[in-house]
């Protein structure tokens, strides 16, 4: 049996929920297909840049401050006070469109987007809307969920433009006492926008980019892609249409606070598309938000359009100039091109192809390594402690064996404390006969269940050494056939069903510890003489 299909059983095993979803996903899909109409899904991603002060003051920048404690004069918006911009926030801006292949401008501009909520005291924010950082990038990403997909394939999205911008601050609403406050921690913190052209059709395709651009961005450094602490939002643009007609009327989904949240999201403003069009209705232009609850979308508001946040240049800071090749000028910027491109380390989709060449694991298994970074270093670690060790039995221990027994405890790869050198003693133990898949399993449990002993003590002390000596093995069959003449009889008579019989004998009376392989082929032996 194949990796995949193992992986594809083992998600529908011990993911009763994710079946449903799947199902459903599968379900809609088809009839948006059926009934002709295409799925239209652009992307904007909000990424909070990885900096110990905001964009453009020097409060600091860390999650769960209590309320107020990181606001400076200027995010305050107190007259008099003025911009500085942050020079880390640059360098994170540029080093991440580089690695997203954009085409990063020499000289851009800041803008005020001008809109009036309390948790915007300045009355506007400051961003690149027209002159960004940079523009015309794409992201190539790997499109594949087991039990949905057959097999991985490629998804290309083009970058309209990725620039900065501040965030604002969060209005707290009392229902009690009839009021709203508002906490401005979060009021200039430096973010990332990059927006993608509609080039998407369906939610799996949109989770799979947000979970490649987090990939990404974790790998750079440049934002913790911490979806929970808001340091991740994305909205998503969708629409639907039929083939060869004008793209039909958009809606955008606000804030989805999760990359499953994100497909489903997705899914459904698709589907609730597709069934108003049917029925003879139209799409309102407007913006929605998820509710994960409810798992639906909910009206919020007509969607702006964008004259009316009057953008203007923003007077208080200069045109941000940038040094674009190894001799700079007089009048260059101080951040350089070329030395950010020299740190740029190995990405994602460059981790999935070595390990491949290297390894000789499968494409599947690569995705799905290179998108948990846990299970990624464990699989790193695993193969650098040895030299010589069975690397597709290492892929099977981590994606069938540890992801089964950790979902079985409700537990999450960051909360697994079992270390690698033990999870390369197991397959060290199987890869020499010493033990089989079925110890191993029993090796894992007592590893998560906090056993201090290795595993090589454990299999010597409970006599879980597998049964490979080729006489012990002839006498165990021996036994079983001379308890079973019947079933002897049946089989020689050409009812070769009984077999399976025998085998599940051998293996209740040597609990599991014989070498299968070789009991099959002495039994097949011993039968035909």
């Amino acid at each position: 049996m194949t990796s995949k299909v193992m992986l594809r059983q083992h998600v529908f095993r011990n993911n009763p929920l994710i079946v449903l979803m799947q199902r459903r996903y599968k379900t809609d899909y088809r009839n948006l297909k059926e009934k002709k109409w295409r799925g239209v899904v652009g992307l904007e991603i909000h990424a909070q840049i990885v900096s110990s002060s905001k964009l453009f003051s020097g409060a600091g920048t860390g999650f769960g401050s209590p309320v107020n404690a990181s606001v400076a004069f200027f995010d305050a918006a107190i007259p008099g006070t003025l911009p500085v911009l942050n020079r880390r926030c640059v360098e994170v801006g540029v080093l991440t469109a580089l690695a997203l292949s954009c085409q990063i401008n020499p000289v851009s501009w800041f803008d005020r987007k001008h809109y009036f909520y309390a948790d915007l005291p300045a009355g506007y924010q400051i961003t690149q809307q027209r002159s960004p950082l940079a523009r015309n990038g794409q992201l190539q990403f790997q499109v594949f969920t087991p039990g949905v997909h057959k097999k991985p394939y490629t998804k290309t999205s083009r970058i309209h433009q990725l620039q900065l911008e501040q965030d604002s601050g969060k209005s707290l609403h009392d229902e009690e006492a009839q009021r709203s406050l508002v906490d401005l921690n979060r009021a200039g913190i430096p973010l990332m926008e990059l927006v993608f052209e509609p080039d998407l059709e369906d939610g799996e395709e949109a989770a799979a980019l947000v979970n490649e651009l987090s990939n990404i961005l974790r790998r750079l450094g440049t934002c913790s892609c911490k979806m929970e602490e808001g340091a991740l939002r994305v909205d998503a643009n969708v629409s639907i249409h039929r083939k060869g007609e004008p793209l039909g009327v958009r809606t955008e989904v606000k804030n989805i606070g999760s990359v499953r949240g994100v497909a489903n999201a997705v899914r459904y403003e698709l589907s609730r598309q597709t069934e108003l069009l049917e029925a003879g209705e139209e799409v309102v232009n407007e913006t929605r938000a998820w509710d994960a609850q409810a798992r639906q979308t909910v009206p919020m508001r007509d969607k702006e359009e964008k004259q009316d946040y009057r953008y203007m240049p923003e007077p208080n800071l200069p045109p941000l100039r940038l040094q674009m090749d190894e001799h700079p000028g007089p009048h260059t910027g101080l951040v350089s091109i070329p030395e950010l491109q020299k740190q740029l380390p190995e990405l994602p989709e460059q981790t999935r192809q070595r390990l491949q060449v290297e390894f000789n694991i499968s494409r599947e298994s690569a995705i799905i390594l290179v998108n948990e970074d846990v299970l990624l270093q464990y699989f790193t670690s695993m193969m650098e402690e040895k030299k010589g060790r069975d690397s597709r039995l290492a892929v099977n221990l981590l994606l069938m064996e540890l992801l089964k027994q950790l979902n079985k405890k409700k537990m999450t790869l960051e909360e697994c404390t079992v270390s690698s050198s033990t999870l390369g003693d197991i397959v060290d133990l199987q890869q020499s006969g010493t033990i089989n898949l079925l110890t191993a399993r029993k090796l894992l449990h007592e590893a998560l269940s906090s056993c201090t002993q290795s595993p090589a003590q454990i299999v010597k002390e409970r006599g879980w050494a597998q049964i490979t000596d080729p006489q012990e093995i002839r006498k165990i069959c021996e036994q079983v056939l001379e308890k079973n003449p019947k079933l002897i009889q049946e089989y020689k008579a050409g009812k070769t069903k009984v077999f399976g019989a025998f085998v599940g004998q051998i293996a209740k009376h040597t609990e599991e510890r014989a070498d299968m392989a070789a009991v099959v082929q002495q039994l097949k032996k011993m039968l035909s003489e």
